[in-house]
């Protein structure tokens, strides 16, 4: 399976990271090593000093596909729920600086835990989808799903271009402004709506 992430996909986050609107979506990878299943706890690794939590909604591939059209994109995704795309914020920033891919920074073990899927099919509109994360019971992040940049038809679409979707692929869609660093101990619960499908200990 694929872990697909989407950059840069919430207007409020692109400007808070001081960068442009992209024109398309900004798509990297992560390894399914870097997946973290079942509310495990993240242990923070050795060698960043700022991990950052990123908290975004997950939409998880039912069928096989490439070179899906936008009007029929929904039919290849049938689940949904809240991942955390943590990020080793240090070595981002210095891979930025040089230019350098940036998967380290991103692809790390245990760097995309994801939350309890539930069907797209008991969400009303997915194109309009509130969702938080809270730290230690307060509020860190919260958003719509309206304020993506590229929703999630035109993402399914964009990426089959280029990789075939298969069974069981994860796209992690974008994160919105609010994200910031995580500290031993912290409890990080996510919420589509109003439940919590993510609930995890960093050690």
């Amino acid at each position: 399976m694929k872990i697909i992430c989407i950059g840069l996909n919430y207007r409020q986050h692109a400007r808070e990271m001081n960068r442009p609107v992209p024109a398309e979506p900004v798509v990297f990878l992560k390894p399914d090593s870097s997946l973290l299943k079942n509310n495990k706890p993240f242990f923070l690794p050795g060698f960043s000093s700022n991990i950052h939590y990123e908290v975004e909604v997950v939409i998880k591939i039912g069928r096989l596909g490439k070179g899906i059209s936008p009007r029929f994109a929904h039919r290849y995704y049938d689940e949904v729920t809240v991942g955390i795309d943590i990020t080793a914020r240090d070595i981002q920033s210095r891979l930025f600086s040089e230019n350098l891919s940036w998967e380290l920074s991103k692809g790390f073990d245990g760097a995309a835990p994801v939350g309890r899927f539930i069907p797209v099919s008991a969400i009303g509109d997915m194109g309009n989808l509130d969702f938080r994360l809270e730290i230690n019971g307060k509020v860190v992040q919260k958003s719509n799903t309206s304020d993506m940049i590229f929703g999630f038809d035109e993402i399914v679409a964009y990426v089959s271009e280029f990789f075939t979707l298969k069974t069981g692929d994860l796209i992690f869609t974008g994160t919105p402004p609010g994200v910031g660093p995580m500290k031993k101990d912290d409890n990080l619960v996510a919420y589509l709506g109003d439940e919590p499908l993510l609930d995890f200990m960093i050690r």
